[in-house]
């Protein structure tokens, strides 16, 4: 199976249709015909329903699609890899992050880092950590922010320098925004917004008894989205400090729970990676920013 073809299925797989995805390859329609027959096949499968006008992805050719992306995302970087072990000016980084304030100090290291070295490109996937972990775990990305501590069996990691704090986000002229923080047993019968994987550790650990007791109104794996919900008056958002604009022209209020619940999230990367240049240099640029912001912390 060649890359070849694997992108030639790609760009049919999108397009739904011979002509246009000949055209964007730049190879005659007879070509890639004949290229995604001998791909059928060599896998014995059947990948693609021909209409009229248009094609369509069987159930094995959807399967093959979900695969053929990681690997042409994995050749792709593996190329990027080898051109910039000679470029002493950049090379390519590939991060996943989770959602947090502190993100922040990632950034602020790799404005640093492109001082120093100006053709350094950085891709930024974003997602939750099974999201972030997986690619993670498939060679796509150099390094993820978590929020939850990693396995030191599959990883090395460092701690972000600090906590972020959980509370609710909802409408400022709600009845319940003259409360300064809500405990327990305040979210019982509430319409709450939530991430899934924090409704299933966080959430739960915290609420205790009561938790049996919530109604999940719905789930969003980022926050923003959710406090458009809540903004709308449809429930209320658990989410993080600091990620959504609380101003008073912002029309909500962030109140925290009580007693606090706080989330350490972690910059992590696999055990044993052979790390480019360019993330080598951002790995040692990241961890001065975060000694030097964990001492403020710890001294505040």
């Amino acid at each position: 199976m060649e890359l070849r073809t694997i992108k030639y299925f790609l760009a049919v797989a999108r397009e739904e249709n011979m002509t246009r995805a000949a055209d964007l390859l730049h190879v005659t329609q007879p070509t890639l015909s004949k290229a995604l027959k001998a791909l059928e096949d060599e896998l014995g499968k059947k990948l693609f329903e021909r209409h009229s006008f248009s094609i369509s992805l069987t159930e094995e050719g959807a399967l093959l699609r979900d695969r053929a992306e990681d690997l042409v995302t994995m050749a792709d970087k593996i190329e990027q890899e080898f051109v910039s072990l000679d470029d002493i000016t950049g090379g390519e980084l590939f991060l996943g992050l989770a959602e947090s304030y502190q993100i922040k100090y990632i950034a602020d290291a790799i404005k640093s880092l492109k001082e120093r070295y100006p053709k350094l490109h950085y891709h930024i996937t974003s997602g939750d950590t099974e999201q972030v972990a997986d690619k993670l775990q498939k060679g796509l990305l150099d390094f993820v922010v978590l929020a939850e501590e990693p396995d030191p069996k599959k990883y090395d990691f460092i701690p972000l320098p600090e906590a972020d704090v959980w509370g609710l986000v909802f409408p400022i002229d709600d009845p319940l925004a003259k409360k300064k923080s809500f405990k327990a047993k305040d979210l019982v019968g509430l319409p709450l917004f939530c991430s899934g994987q924090a409704w299933e550790n966080e959430i739960t650990v915290w609420a205790g008894d009561s938790f049996d007791k919530y109604h999940l109104e719905g789930s969003f794996k980022l926050s923003y989205n959710g406090s458009i919900f809540a903004k709308s008056g449809l429930g209320y958002l658990l989410t993080f400090d600091k990620l959504i604009d609380v101003s008073p022209e912002s029309g909500l209020v962030f109140r925290p729970l009580s007693p606090k619940l706080e989330t350490k999230l972690y910059l992590v990367w696999k055990k044993y990676q052979t790390h480019t240049p360019i993330a080598e240099r951002f790995l040692g640029q990241i961890k001065s920013v975060f000694l030097n912001r964990l001492t403020l912390y710890k001294n505040q």
